[in-house]
């Protein structure tokens, strides 16, 4: 039996009323006409969020797809920037702890860089966490894996310029975000921008900004060339470049301002000759304006829609991207980005609302990564953080860690072409998944559910008492079991898969034993011995849940 069969199969058992409605696997853009159930408003807000609870399901669910994606895309104001909180490594002398320290100079002694770096870290961390329904978090990871930095550029102040940048273009024009990239103080540090001058060009960034941030890299046509561009484009682009550079790297200096700086003196002011596959444009000087007419000039190739289109649908559809789903999925999508003058929102809501995102096949391929995997059970079980803000870091600044054990680390991306799970065939995704990572998975969701985390004074622990409070009809196994499934799942389990849940809640033991048991602690709470009982029964439930396959699945 093929995926596609035995998906439906799973559908029309769980969703007997609705199987109707799908097609196996659609390849247009056409709205989506089928029922909107709690199946299909999951699996739009696990692909846009960073993981649905039952309360934004429901919202979701009843204020119907159209709303739902309005409320996605609604404009909301930056964060609050991130405050210096204490750390074992010692006081930032120039910042109070209710302070931020994104606009002050470091000290001339001792080295705050490791407690600004966790203060970055851990607030982005809770960005994510406490997110709603709003897709603005997952666009701005997406941008982060689109333009890769990593912490070879050593000044937060630095890293939270650059997602500040994208954070305010996240659905915006992608046009002027790669404008606002190119001379990005923490990008110009971090493709050697600032070393590109007049009579020595360095030739970095040019290379990245056509091979992965615009037109990508076509096959192969003949030396130097790549179909979408030359190596004749990336010399004559690297010296459009020159002349650009970044202020105040680990400044101590409180007059400095953290800026882009153009420098004619340090500009190639002769004409710069593409090739054929810019319709052998010459580019004359334009000073500080020259490289945003560089931009211009990319842009108006359309295999750039083309690029970044696979590359938002990889993200959130799936890689896999066959002759057909080109024909029907991404041709047309680039040219309505082309139609909108590159502004993201219109196309990406086109591709949320269409026939072909909500089919079987695309609900539930992809493999979680590391971040999804860490903040999803938070978020779809409720767990509790404190109320004090500092403590709240602390644990933010945990979960940080737990995704860079896992390889997918904020601010810190391995590879300039993004990570692996997006670029690299054949795997993709699967290369989240490795006999060391899946145990780091394992791991990280036992301590969650059983022992919790306490990197300060505050243990980060699931509740399962509380989760199973907020269900329809906890005290019957079955209607539980199955509740917590599918509110916790991308796809319907077997039969055979709820019954070996219940049997790890209650094995050997009829339906009733966990009934009266479950009843026995509703009407004694206070009972610490009859507490700890259930409680461990629903702890075994939740570690065997979230060990299945099923649960590495998004």
């Amino acid at each position: 039996m093929d995926r596609n069969t035995a998906l439906a199969g799973r559908r029309g058992r769980q969703q007997h009323s609705t199987i109707n409605t799908f097609s196996a696997v659609t390849t247009d853009l056409e709205p989506y006409t089928g029922v909107w159930e709690q199946a299909q408003a999951a699996h739009l807000l696990r692909r846009t969020t960073f993981g649905p609870n039952k309360a934004t399901l429901q919202q979701a669910q009843d204020q119907g797809l159209d709303a739902t994606i309005l409320q996605l895309f609604t404009d909301l104001p930056l964060p609050e920037p991130p405050r210096y909180y204490d750390t074992e490594e010692g006081d930032d002398p120039n910042v109070l702890p209710e302070e931020s320290w994104i606009d002050t100079p470091l000290p001339e002694e001792g080295n705050v860089l490791p407690n600004r770096s966790r203060s970055l870290q851990a607030w982005t961390i809770g960005l994510l966490l406490n997110e709603e329904i709003s897709i603005r978090e997952q666009l701005c990871l997406f941008w982060h894996n689109h333009f890769a930095i990593n912490n070879s550029v050593n000044d937060p102040r630095f890293w939270y310029r650059y997602i500040t940048t994208i954070r305010g273009q996240a659905w915006g024009n992608f046009r002027q975000l790669c404008k606002d990239i190119t001379i990005d103080p923490c990008m110009l540090r971090f493709l050697n921008g600032n070393q590109n001058e007049a009579g020595s060009p360095n030739e970095n960034y040019a290379r990245e900004l056509l091979e992965l941030y615009t037109v990508g890299k076509g096959p192969f046509a003949g030396p130097g060339d790549y179909t979408t561009f030359t190596e004749q484009d990336v010399e004559a682009m690297a010296r459009v470049l020159t002349g650009w550079t970044d202020t105040a790297y680990q400044t101590t200096d409180p007059e400095e301002e953290l800026t882009a700086v153009f420098q004619p003196e340090l500009h190639d002011v002769l004409p710069k000759q593409l090739s054929a596959r810019f319709g052998g444009t010459v580019i004359t000087d334009l000073g500080e304006e020259e490289y945003a007419h560089l931009i211009d000039i990319i842009f108006a190739q359309a295999e750039v829609a083309r690029h970044i289109c696979r590359k938002l649908y990889r993200w959130f559809v799936y890689y896999k991207i066959d002759e057909m789903t080109e024909a029907q999925v991404i041709l047309p999508l680039a040219q309505m980005l082309i139609d909108n003058d590159y502004e993201i929102a219109p196309v990406l809501q086109v591709l949320l609302c269409s026939n072909h995102f909500y089919s079987i096949l695309n609900q539930g391929p992809m493999i979680k990564h590391p971040i999804q995997f860490v903040l999803g059970p938070i978020r779809q079980c409720g767990v509790a953080f404190p109320e004090e803000w500092q403590e709240q870091y602390v644990l933010w600044q945990q979960l940080h860690e737990l995704t860079d054990r896992m390889d997918m680390a904020y601010y810190d991306i391995p590879e300039v072409a993004g990570w692996k799970a997006y670029y690299q065939q054949p795997l993709f995704y699967r290369n989240w998944i490795n006999s060391i990572s899946l145990q780091q998975r394992s791991g990280y969701v036992r301590n969650l559910v059983v022992n919790g985390y306490t990197p300060g004074e505050v243990t980060l622990r699931m509740d399962p008492l509380a989760f199973i409070a907020t269900l329809e009809d906890p005290l019957e196994p079955n209607v539980m079991i199955a509740e917590i499934a599918t509110l916790l799942l991308p796809q319907p389990l077997e039969p055979s898969q709820l019954t070996a849940l219940k049997e790890i809640l209650i094995p050997g033991l009829p339906d009733f034993e966990w009934t009266l048991e479950y009843g026995n602690y509703l009407g004694s709470p206070d009972d610490e011995t009859i507490r700890q009982a259930v409680e461990s029964k629903l702890q075994d439930l939740f570690v065997g849940l979230f060990n299945m396959a099923e649960f590495h699945l998004s």
